[in-house]
């Protein structure tokens, strides 16, 4: 898979141990929009996805995360590889810790009709909200100053993945 781009900070060179979590995340378009979360409360937005488990193939968590937290069921054939972000830095709530996490995304295609989410407690209490929202919506909501340091760097992650998408031709 191609890496599409790094987001390392070097800010963790005194840090006596490394964390590291990966995580696997859907593209999915559809007339011009794509399918993202929408955190109600904290308004930003990501694509479906989240922690890949010990042993679970990259892939195979996706298609999990993205019915769990956005109802969206994607059809295993459709599933491509699109790309992975690195992410390296310091971590905010363990400071001798670094944080690693590589973001692989895919391209897929869901079935039509959404079915139930499978949030987590935090994802609930957040109002994780699928919606079909323009590139540009998104970036803008993404980027906007919002005061919660804990999320700006994925924020930003997704919002350059749109923009890759738009410049490579995705959104029409």
């Amino acid at each position: 898979m191609r890496l599409l781009f790094e987001m390392d900070k070097r800010d963790y060179q005194t840090c006596t141990s490394t964390f590291a979590r990966n995580s696997a995340r859907s593209i999915v378009i559809r007339d011009g929009k794509a399918a993202m979360v929408h955190s109600l409360l904290l308004d930003h937005y990501k694509f479906p996805g989240g922690g890949i488990r010990n042993g679970e193939d990259p892939a195979e968590a996706m298609i999990r995360e993205t019915r769990e937290e956005a109802g969206l069921v994607v059809l295993p054939d459709s599933v491509r590889p699109y790309g992975y972000v690195h992410r390296a830095e310091r971590s905010e709530k363990y400071p001798e810790e670094r944080f690693l996490q590589d973001n692989f995304y895919y391209l897929c295609a869901v079935e039509e009709t959404a079915v139930a989410q499978n949030l987590d407690a935090y994802e609930a209490e957040e109002g994780y909200q699928l919606e079909w929202v323009n590139p540009e919506t998104a970036i803008c909501t993404n980027r906007k100053e919002t005061g919660t340091s804990q999320y700006r760097t994925m924020l930003e992650r997704e919002a350059r993945v749109l923009e890759l998408l738009q410049d490579e031709g995705y959104f029409g």
